[in-house]
């Protein structure tokens, strides 16, 4: 068995996996990059009417054969870790005869997202896996396990052949709402692993603790217990997040306020979990109906999902009489709504995503939108990635032979964190399993 990173070993994002047998050859993940070649944030806008290539030739598209839409003769199945577009956001350049597999509730939010985003990333001939019950591609056997991250339905993979097994960690943290996932995993983690290939996006920052979500609905608990309106601007795909917002509302007697396009993703995953939506059984969260995205849902095929959730609308006009009673799930695109409610002036402003957004357009002119109509910033927010102990804490539980650095910026960093040896690979260099 080999395997090469093609994209991953040098950078967070667009990670892409091979591994091949002497008949079997799989692919895991088929992201887009987060940043270009020269460090800068990556715009595929730059690249979008160039041909496969072209895109291959300026090393957007990883070198593959056997997996874009002019192959005549295909790899044998794409495997998606989490709906994350780093990590299939270049489906729409895949055969559309290949095989995927992923998560049921992944493929769902996927889905979804297309369907509100306009966004061609479909995956057309697809097989849903469950969480530790072993599948087969060909003479490779993979074992999903369900993880811990700020993707909802994310999932790392165990890839045998001949006795022969690599750990795919895939993007995990151990401080979600899913946490007891990873701590269950600490406990019944696959042994006898050669390579784990272990996501490193925290290192190079603080080794300090991640916050935990729970720890996360305190703080919002207390931010929200006041009479003033909140606002909140995070993820619409951050489940564990609004789960978070959900219950702090219900602790502090609030409606909770979304938009179609929240409401649709936290429909799709509530069918293969409990999560809170929209409906009569959770009176207390209510649809607005922001005026740039009903306006573009209404011209596309899709404009059911917007009439889908009408039963819960609430207006403008109703939160501007009484703002203090609703939290407001916000983004840019809602300002128009929002200048419809002076009444909310003076509120809190809830800014729930990474912060190297802050600095950049268009959530800088948002965030200074607010605070000129007097909102008051407050930070509440937690990665979803593993802080170094968690990373220690898988090390430890596989306890592989050796490990390998991907979706990181800093894999030689990895030798000063770890006792087991590191192999550090360059992107498109072949490993044998030995």
């Amino acid at each position: 068995m080999i395997f090469r990173i093609h994209r991953g070993t040098h950078e967070i994002g667009g990670t892409c996996v091979e591994i091949q047998t002497d008949i079997t050859r799989i692919i895991i993940d088929f992201g887009m990059p987060l940043v270009d070649s020269d460090g800068s944030e990556f715009d595929f806008k730059k690249y979008k009417d160039l041909s496969i290539s072209e895109l291959i030739k300026k090393k957007v598209l990883p070198d593959i054969n056997g997996i874009y839409k002019d192959s005549e003769e295909l790899l044998d199945a794409v495997l998606i870790s989490h709906p994350h577009q780093d990590h299939y956001g270049f489906v729409n350049y895949i055969h559309e005869d290949l095989k995927y597999f992923l998560g049921e509730a992944a493929f769902g939010i996927i889905n979804t997202s297309n369907l509100f985003t306009g966004k061609d990333l479909w995956f057309k001939n697809h097989s849903f896996f469950k969480k530790e019950l072993p599948f087969s591609i060909g003479d490779i056997t993979v074992t999903p396990y369900w993880m811990d991250h700020s993707a909802f339905d994310s999932y790392a993979f165990l890839i045998e052949s001949d006795g022969k097994k690599i750990f795919y960690s895939g993007d995990f943290r151990g401080h979600g709402r899913k946490s007891k996932a990873f701590h269950w995993f600490l406990h019944h983690a696959p042994k006898d692993i050669q390579y784990l290939l272990l996501e490193g996006t925290m290192i190079g920052r603080s080794f300090s603790d991640e916050k935990t979500e729970n720890e996360i609905l305190y703080e919002f608990e207390k931010i929200l217990s006041g009479d003033q309106v909140n606002l909140v601007y995070t993820s619409g795909q951050n489940i564990d997040r609004l789960v978070s917002i959900y219950k702090a509302c219900n602790k502090v007697h609030k409606t909770l306020v979304i938009d179609p396009y929240i409401a649709s993703i936290l429909k799709e995953a509530s069918k293969t979990s409990s999560i809170h939506h929209p409906s009569d059984k959770f009176k207390n969260i209510k649809v607005l109906f922001p005026r740039f995205l009903t306006g573009r849902m209404l011209k596309t095929p899709y404009k059911n999902l917007i009439y889908k959730f009408k039963s819960f609308k609430i207006t403008a006009d109703q939160i501007n009489k009484d703002p203090g009673k609703y939290v407001l799930v916000v983004r840019p695109s809602m300002k128009f709504d929002l200048d419809k409610m002076p009444g909310i002036n003076g509120g809190n402003f809830i800014y729930s995503l990474w912060d190297g957004y802050l600095k950049k357009s268009p959530t800088k002119e948002f965030v200074d939108y607010l605070q000129n109509r007097n909102f008051i910033l407050h930070k509440v927010h937690t990665s979803g990635h593993a802080d170094i102990n968690t990373l220690k804490q898988m090390v430890k539980a596989i306890n592989p032979k050796y490990i390998v650095p991907i979706h990181t910026f800093h894999g030689s960093d990895y030798k000063d964190i770890f006792k087991t040896p590191v192999v550090e690979l360059a992107d498109g260099e072949d490993r044998y399993l030995e």
